[in-house]
């Protein structure tokens, strides 16, 4: 061992440039882990102590209905404190500039919350806009109307004096003002504004303060299946601490793999970095063969050089990631449930990076380096000599073996479990196959059909793709995978924005008027004529329960169809949020529960939609005394409720009973801006039942739209407008922030794919120097040489490029097909300023790190060589 390390160590003296260039690229994608898993940790350690605030209380119920009085009475426990919140989605304006903004009003009674502290400006305006006629008005709220405290703002039928500049509240993720800007008002004026009237939909949270001998979960435990069957949903610290955890693991994760790509990528460079200079290496080791060291003791010298420089480069990422997941926090602010994560230095997640870099670092130089155990004594007598032998095929099945063994033990360590860890791998690995693939075919087409009668510039250019020693597969895999990363995420942004975009485009409807009381509807009609927009639907709308299926009620089915895992409590921690989510999971055989439990909000009408069409059975606009009531359900609601043409439903309308059943199922399109409904009925029944009315209209633009909500909130507050300009803003905002924080993480492995490129150009610079040589011997200029290597590494990092734009757009395609379900279309301008960026800098880094090979004279080099 001692002579191993002493050459080892003197062999380096010459080449620690080389070895700490190609274990560069480790250190960015062991940056980048160490970082995630360090501010991961931080977050997790940070949510479990601030538990609390991020509830504000001890105990939180929620419900959409105001929760019955049995329940609630369990919980008035001696000494618990109890606050109550209603939130509901309405329009507020400004009489300072006339701006309105759909926003969630947070009516609140109490002293909520009971842990913790909001920050705001003036600073205790959190707590003083509870003692008057005063409201609390999010930040983001403020700066898009250029708000200050001391303005007024308008929440029905009342104007507000704004108390206060809400800037962030614990558990409140920044980026959610940019869905739904928060507004609190004290529940005393709530009735004064008249909002909460038949049809509005309300959110009930009650929130409790317990001592300190009381545990929420025991508490909870006894009650639980009683406040299931009312629909009484519940959290306590426990539940939420791990419910955002398990969301900001998931994340983490995500970010996680994101920077394991690029430590994948860096190893791939290693390996082909460690493959040249080992073949450098070649006569020195025939040498060391000479003078008696076995094949594997040099073997052994070769390994603890890639070891010792593995071991290094894993440091100094380490440390680098230490510093970089500082700033993480302030670029993933907008997405955290916390304003302060904590930026410790996480001595753990610095061992395990410096852990995996060396050992990906070793293992996949292992394959090179095995080549040495072959090597024979007489390559120092004729260079030649086994230049052909390669390295027994059972060795390097079991190095294969263990490289992926490895990568796998990786990504089941990353992610937590098996069946994601092999869709992971499997999908990196088609990756990798794809592009290997494409940059394989190209150096065979080029073989094949090389352009013989083009210009000698261009033919040497292209020659220098498939010459000896080539590096064309390993820098298309690299950067063509970044590259793919980069792209994919523009291609799907672009995607998404241009269907909310289209939702609106031409002659369909952009605008959704809702919460017209039937006394207001004509009212609200003439004012959407006066204001030269069309009437394009005017909609009336009942809310209803399903009481009984086929005469059986959920009680009495559930007792025919149990099913002990879906029936039982849940388990701590398990959360129901998700009401009327859609269909069950698993559940192929019984009727969903949220079909049971949720309420429908239905129409009537005697002609489809042309969002919909009939799949099956006969559509009846008119009921027909004497006859049955034929309703028309949408093919997931069939789904949930296990229908078929005939099935008997009643429905629970306000008290009265209608019995009915299925005449058709339509197939109803729910993307598009229209009113579409899981249950139609014809005309002749509803007419008489409390309903409220939904306005379908078009605006021209942004100052149509402004003219017409502003009078809209002055004549009638308690109507609410969807305006989807403003939605496409607020998407925007969203898409912008998640896909910055995709772009910083990508961008590791494009900066890995850049520094194998330098790595592998430093590499071959001494075989670039002596064809370079011959070149000028034989009469070629240096302005020739220097044009052939920009033309090739123009046409290596176009085809990185091409190579992973294809891969993105075949991504995207199926993504937008199969997960979206949206019209796929692709954006050309993201794709070509991604393709031109990084194939320009490639041919930079390429020309700066040849400039060595034009500049010495071929005399210099000739002389070296002999």
């Amino acid at each position: 061992m001692r002579f191993i390390l002493k050459m080892a160590w003197r062999d380096s003296r010459r080449n620690r440039a080389r070895l700490l260039l190609f274990i560069s690229a480790i250190t960015v994608g062991i940056a980048a882990l160490t970082a995630v898993r360090s501010f991961s940790g931080n977050l997790l350690a940070d949510i479990d102590r601030e538990a609390k605030t991020l509830l504000g209380a001890d105990l939180m119920l929620d419900a959409n209905q105001p929760a019955p009085d049995s329940i609630l009475q369990h919980f008035d426990v001696a000494g618990a404190e109890k606050a109550k919140v209603l939130n509901f989605m309405s329009m507020v304006r400004f009489p300072k500039n006339g701006g309105t903004r759909l926003a969630l009003i947070r009516s609140l009674e109490g002293n909520y919350p009971f842990f913790g502290k909001w920050k705001s400006d003036p600073v205790d305006s959190w707590m003083t806009f509870r003692d008057g006629k005063k409201a609390l008005v999010d930040h983001a709220l403020m700066l898009q109307y250029n708000i200050k405290p001391g303005d007024s703002i308008q929440i029905g039928d009342l104007v507000f004096l704004v108390e206060g500049d809400l800037m962030s509240s614990p558990g409140r993720a920044g980026i959610a003002s940019s869905i739904a800007p928060v507004v609190f008002i004290p529940a005393q004026w709530l009735d004064s504004t008249q909002l909460i009237q038949y049809g509005s939909r309300v959110d009930y949270q009650y929130f409790y303060k317990l001592p300190g001998s009381v545990d929420p979960e025991s508490l909870v435990e006894p009650h639980k299946k009683e406040m299931r069957k009312a629909n009484v949903d519940w959290d306590t610290v426990e539940s939420r601490k791990q419910g955002i955890g398990s969301a900001f693991g998931s994340f983490g994760t995500f970010l996680n793999l994101v920077g394991f790509i690029a430590l994948l990528l860096g190893c791939i460079g290693v390996a082909g970095a460690v493959h040249i200079y080992i073949k450098d290496k070649l006569p020195t080791v025939a040498i060391l063969r000479c003078l008696g060291a076995s094949g594997r003791k040099a073997f052994y010298v070769y390994l603890v050089q890639v070891a010792g420089i593995g071991l290094l480069g894993a440091l100094v990422g380490a440390i680098t990631g230490a510093l970089i997941q500082k700033m993480l926090p302030w670029i993933l602010k907008d997405l955290l449930p916390l304003e302060n994560v904590s930026t410790a230095i996480s001595p753990v997640a610095m061992l395990q990076g410096i852990a995996m870099g060396l050992i990906v670092a070793v293992l996949f130089a292992l394959l090179p380096l095995s080549g040495i155990l072959k090597t024979s004594p007489l390559r120092t007598l004729r260079a030649s000599y086994g230049s052909g032998e390669n390295t027994g095929r059972p060795l390097r099945w079991l190095v294969y073996f263990i490289i992926f063994a490895t990568i796998f033990g990786f990504t089941r360590w990353l992610i937590g479990d098996w069946e994601e860890s092999a869709y992971f791998i499997g999908g990196m690995g088609v990756a990798f196959l794809v592009l290997w693939g494409i940059a394989s075919l190209l150096t065979f087409l080029l073989r094949k059909f090389f352009p013989k009668k083009w210009s000698y510039v261009v033919r040497q250019g292209i020659a220098n793709l498939f010459r000896p020693e080539n590096q064309t597969v390993l820098l298309v895999v690299t950067i063509g995978l970044g590259t793919m990363l980069l792209s994919t995420l523009f291609l799907i942004q672009s995607l998404i924005l241009k269907q909310v975009e289209f939702s609106g485009s031409g002659s369909q409807p952009n605008m959704i008027l809702f919460d017209i009381q039937a006394a207001d509807k004509d009212a609200v009609a003439r004012l959407v004529v006066d204001h030269q927009m069309p009437l394009l639907q005017q909609v009336p709308i009942v809310t209803t329960r399903i009481e009984t299926i086929d005469g059986l009620n959920k009680s009495q089915y559930k007792k025919l169809h149990p099913d002990p895992d879906r029936d039982s409590i849940p388990e701590d921690g398990e959360r129901r949020r998700g009401r009327g989510r859609g269909r069950d999971e698993g559940e192929p055989e019984r009727i969903s529960n949220w079909a049971w439990d949720r309420e429908y909000r239905v129409t009537f009408r005697d002609t489809l939609i042309d969002t919909e069409s009939i799949e099956e059975g006969e559509w009846l606009g008119k009921y027909e005394p004497g006859q049955p009531i034929k309703v028309s359900i949408s093919e997931n609601l069939k789904r949930g409720l296990k229908a078929k043409i005939g099935t008997k439903i009643a429905f629970n309308v306000q008290g009265t009973m209608l019995d009915c059943e299925v005449g058709s199922v339509r197939k109803v399109d729910f993307n598009r801006v229209q009113t579409n409904f899981m249950v139609v009925f014809p005309k002749g029944v509803l007419e008489r039942a409390p309903q409220f009315h939904v306005v379908i209209t078009k605006v021209k633009d942004a100052n149509q739209s402004a003219a017409f909500q502003s009078e809209l909130v002055r004549k009638f507050p308690g109507v609410s407008a969807i305006d989807l300009t403003q939605i496409l803003r607020s998407i925007d905002e969203v898409l912008g922030k998640v896909s910055f924080v995709i772009r910083f993480m990508a961008m590791f492995s494009i900066l890995t794919g850049l520094l194998v490129l330098i790595s592998s150009i430093y590499q071959g610079k001494y075989a670039r120097i002596r064809e370079s040589v011959l070149l000028r011997t034989l009469g070629a200029s240096r302005k020739q040489i220097l044009r052939i290597n920009a033309l090739e590494y123009f046409l290596l990092g176009a085809l990185a490029c091409l190579a992973g734009i294809g891969l993105s757009v075949a991504g995207a395609w199926a993504l937008a097909k199969f997960s979206f379900h949206i019209p796929f279309e692709i954006n050309w301008w993201p794709l070509l300023i991604t393709f031109c960026s990084i194939t320009a800098l490639t041919l930079l880094i390429g020309l700066f790190n040849s400039r060595e090979v034009v500049r010495k004279p071929p005399l210099e080099v000739l002389r070296e060589e002999s």
